[in-house]
């Protein structure tokens, strides 16, 4: 059995009944630890550390994709556009380092510090940090001269001070049945989106419409303010030689994808939306890929995401390409982002000014 292909099956589509059922005492279980949790930050029974510049969280209380990465991506571009030395902090998971917090330079790879930190250095330039203490990673950017940090997935790790949050959510399966894990797909309950600064709801191009997924949008709460942004694919980039083509011309024959994402279905799909005949090849989300993964017994080109493609560089051949993805906003969902990112700056800016 696949116990994750279970899982999704369970927490989007509410099948099999009877493994809720099982389940469930340890959601209870796990709700009640994540609810003291928080509590235990929020009344400083646990230590919240402020780092000396704005720290801005973009997450999400759900496992799996939602967009996060590629929204901190786009919001790490916005502030360097302004004249900002963006840092951005994350995990790394999947990492295979023995030392943390690891900044991501040119010698780094994406197998020491895992693939979204490798993808997003590689993507915007910033100063990219991975290590599982934020509060170290944070510290370690700011030493190499950021000026705003962005924690990437960091709506959780409550340790490090935050200056403003902004929460994405997948349009298209949305909450999932609302259970927190293992009976669900939430880290947190829905109501934790109430306190967000911004909520992302991030929708594909892919001939999918919002909410079409069992997972209900109705279930959540409203945040300050709202926006939504659309995922779309762009062009395919040879691994081998940097070569762009558009992905329409892969039409009219066969194309492997290979994703190892948390929701590899959306990549699948979208592709097939675009017209492309998809032989798909799912894969745990942050997997080691090798040549075995992305080599098939026939002529086909390879499509993969660009988080698996910082993986294969070293052993790719001219039939690899990453596809990349970017968000699309329009002029008022930029505003409101804009105007949640300045709220935060501000915040920051009042504080440092009461107790210079």
């Amino acid at each position: 059995m696949n116990l994750d292909a279970t899982l999704q099956r369970l927490w989007y589509d509410r099948r099999p009944w009877w493994l809720l059922v099982l389940l469930l005492p340890l959601t209870l279980l796990f709700a009640a630890i994540a609810a003291g949790r928080r509590a235990g930050y929020r009344i400083r029974l646990f230590p919240v550390k402020r780092v000396n510049r704005p720290v801005i969280v973009v997450g999400n209380i759900s496992v799996g994709g939602t967009g996060k990465t590629p929204l901190v991506m786009w919001l790490a571009q916005l502030l360097q556009a302004r004249g900002q030395k963006v840092g951005i902090v994350t995990r790394g998971y999947g990492g295979s380092s023995n030392r943390w917090p690891l900044e991501v330079t040119a010698g780094v790879t994406a197998a020491e510090v895992g693939d979204e930190p490798a993808m997003m250095a590689a993507r915007t330039g910033a100063i990219v940090v991975a290590g599982p203490d934020r509060v170290a990673a944070a510290e370690l950017a700011i030493g190499r001269g950021a000026d705003v940090i962005l924690s990437d997935d960091g709506l959780q790790h409550y340790r490090l001070h935050r200056d403003g949050e902004i929460a994405v959510i997948d349009a298209q399966r949305g909450l999932g049945n609302g259970l927190l894990l293992p009976a669900g797909p939430l880290r947190e309950s829905a109501s934790r989106l109430g306190s967000v600064d911004l909520l992302v709801s991030t929708q594909r191009i892919d001939g999918a419409a919002p909410g079409s997924s069992t997972g209900s949008s109705s279930a959540w709460p409203a945040a300050l303010e709202s926006v939504v942004a659309t995922m779309r694919l762009r062009e395919a980039i040879s691994l081998v030689d940097g070569e762009q083509r558009e992905l329409t011309v892969f039409r009219g024959r066969p194309v492997h994808a290979v994703a190892a994402i948390g929701h590899p279905v959306a990549f699948f799909t979208a592709l097939e939306w675009l017209g492309l005949q998809v032989i798909a090849h799912p894969l745990p989300d942050h997997a080691k890929l090798t040549l075995a993964d992305i080599v098939f017994d026939d002529a086909a080109p390879v499509l993969m995401t660009e988080k698996d493609a910082v993986k294969c560089r070293g052993f790719a051949q001219s039939r690899h390409w990453a596809v990349r993805m970017d968000l699309d906003l329009n002029d008022d969902a930029v505003a409101k982002i804009v105007a949640a990112v300045e709220q935060s700056l501000q915040r920051f800016a009042v504080y440092s000014q009461h107790v210079s």
